[in-house]
């Protein structure tokens, strides 16, 4: 007896989602080691939703600083449609259920299983739209940056996480501040790391007054305080994040702990001629840290 349509419908439906899952799978795959070990130690199907969210921060991030140049050169303006066409078709996607462009269809999916907030979404694509318009930064604006390329990322991320979980204010109130500052400090690490790239290949300074002629230690030493700060607020939420994704943000967390600490301990002339890393075998310990529950300081 023939399938209904309805059903074969629905087949159709879920073979494009794998499809669109693989291509986000791959996108990770391509951009991200470190971030692509970490979500290897999520159970499923948080490791999906989280890779989902990953692809389509990927490609907006591509659109402003990366692939697009390359073939857009510096049109600004064409850059701006861009990636004002793939927000739009994000919120399609998130009211229809489907897209033709497959990783936004993969993160469209994520979204409406885990209920991730729109204002989310908005506030992560105005801080890319800034990245198209801005060079320099205030405090406000620098504040305003880092919440929607970074912050709002650990509460999609944490959204994965808790939906289908119950928790008091007190202890929701915990993660939320505890995903922020991560993501916070996430971001932070990497302005620092790529502080001459950022100066002298795009003309960009994010850290208030801060830029390569007028680096020192003395400054130094106050991001990496504050970058510490921030990784102490996300410590202490890590024991009520569920089991299924805990020993991820654990290798994340001892991940960028061990970024900061070599910047830290790198003079501030050599740091902007070099860009700290951590090498493969580190990570591998790291990963094996986490994997044996080691905590956070």
């Amino acid at each position: 007896m023939p399938k209904p349509q309805e059903e074969l419908d629905k087949q159709s439906l879920a073979r494009y989602t794998d499809a669109a899952i693989r291509a986000s799978r791959e996108v990770i795959a391509t951009y991200s080691t470190s971030f692509g070990w970490a979500t290897k130690l999520l159970k499923q199907p948080i490791r999906t939703q989280v890779q989902n969210i990953y692809g389509l921060v990927r490609v907006a991030d591509e659109i402003v600083d990366g692939a697009a140049a390359g073939a857009l050169g510096d049109n600004r303006l064409e850059a701006t449609s861009q990636l004002d066409k793939l927000e739009q078709e994000t919120y399609k996607a998130m009211q229809l259920g489907f897209s033709t462009n497959l990783i936004v269809h993969a993160f469209a999916v994520t979204a409406r299983e885990t209920g991730i907030d729109r204002k989310h979404i908005e506030a992560f694509y105005h801080s890319m739209r800034m990245d198209l318009n801005k060079t320099r930064y205030d405090h406000k604006s620098f504040s305003t940056y880092v919440y929607g390329s970074a912050e709002v990322i650990g509460l999609m991320c944490l959204q994965t996480f808790i939906h289908d979980k119950d928790f008091n204010n007190q202890d929701r109130e915990t993660l939320r501040l505890g995903a922020q500052a991560l993501g916070a400090a996430f971001q932070k690490v990497n302005f620092l790391r790529d502080l001459a790239a950022d100066f002298e290949q795009l003309g960009r300074s994010y850290f208030p007054l801060v830029n390569v002629n007028n680096f020192n230690e003395e400054t130094k030493v106050a991001l990496v305080t504050d970058i510490q700060n921030d990784l102490a607020v996300s410590a202490k939420s890590i024991k009520l994040i569920p089991k299924s994704a805990r020993k991820a943000v654990v290798a994340a967390q001892l991940l960028f702990t061990e970024l900061n600490d070599k910047i830290s301990q790198t003079p501030a002339e050599e740091l902007i001629r070099t860009r700290i890393r951590v090498s493969n075998p580190r990570k591998l310990v790291i990963i094996l840290k986490a994997l044996l529950g080691v905590s956070p300081k």
